[in-house]
């Protein structure tokens, strides 16, 4: 039986799954996979519709009933934070309209975190790669962008107005979580489910040059050097195993939005997920 797997086209998450998806992964079954931004799959997974799932972190408190949380496959790591983007020079959001990119992302809750005391009129949720040019062409008066946009907003001639990922790692010492893969309780072994996507992004690191073609095939921006850079940035350490730090920055950011009453209280520590 074949095991549906979900998650983005962005280059990180196709150079981590690339030997699995494609069969090279000794004692793996095959899968079934799902291309689909994060806000898709977070509120897929509250439906239980995928075996494996890569979920924004933000969303685990919907999520964990139904699911294991897996030591590694994810994103999280250091100065790869979201970013918010505005055309000028504003210094606070205070009356503006932001593109966010789904309202149970990890990126929607720092910002949420980091603006308090601020007060936006409107928050829309925008598919990711209609972000930027809104706000380049002013339907927005600023973007939360994630991922490669980070090295591509200039072009847009978008500022940033703050690296949450800096103000995060400023304020607490930890990095920063931001995506988290799955397993749905009852379906999958989750050691099972760990070794074999620990296999798969071993593989990657081995050769790179075997996902390469697949890569490139699903990445939104094409250029080599910008697919690079986002893979050498988001998948990290973290990814093979998220560790103690990993998983403190988990709880750390969980348990700040629980006391901001911005998720439900939950742990996502070593002692309540499953871990190798």
């Amino acid at each position: 039986m074949a095991l549906s797997l979900a998650f983005s086209p962005c280059p990180n998450d196709t150079f981590v799954f690339h030997a699995l998806v494609h069969g090279r992964v000794a004692g793996a079954p095959p899968v079934e996979v799902t291309y689909a931004d994060v806000d898709v799959t977070n509120t897929a997974a509250e439906r239980g519709a995928f075996d494996l799932v890569k979920v924004s972190y933000a969303a685990l408190p919907w999520l964990l009933d139904q699911y294991h949380l897996l030591p590694c496959g994810g994103a999280l790591g250091r100065g790869c934070g979201p970013l918010v983007l505005t055309r000028g020079d504003r210094t606070d959001l205070s009356g503006a309209t932001v593109a966010v990119p789904g309202d149970r992302t990890t990126a929607y809750l720092l910002f949420r975190l980091w603006a308090a005391d601020q007060q936006p009129v409107r928050i829309e949720v925008v598919p990711f790669h209609e972000i930027m040019p809104g706000v380049a062409a002013g339907r927005y008066d600023a973007g939360l962008v994630i991922h490669e946009a980070r090295f591509t907003y200039h072009r847009h001639g978008l500022t940033a107005l703050v690296d949450l990922g800096e103000w995060w790692e400023g304020d607490t010492g930890l990095p920063i979580p931001l995506g988290a893969i799955l397993a749905r309780r009852g379906a999958v072994d989750p050691e099972a489910a760990a070794g074999w996507i620990r296999e798969s992004v071993r593989q990657a690191w081995a050769d790179p040059a075997a996902s390469r073609e697949y890569v490139l095939a699903h990445a939104q921006e094409m250029e080599p050097d910008v697919v690079d850079r986002h893979i050498g940035l988001y998948v990290n350490e973290f990814t093979a195993d998220l560790g103690d730090a990993g998983f403190a920055a988990v709880e750390a950011l969980l348990g700040r939005a629980a006391d901001a009453g911005l998720v439900p209280q939950t742990s996502s520590s070593r002692a309540t997920a499953w871990t190798s």
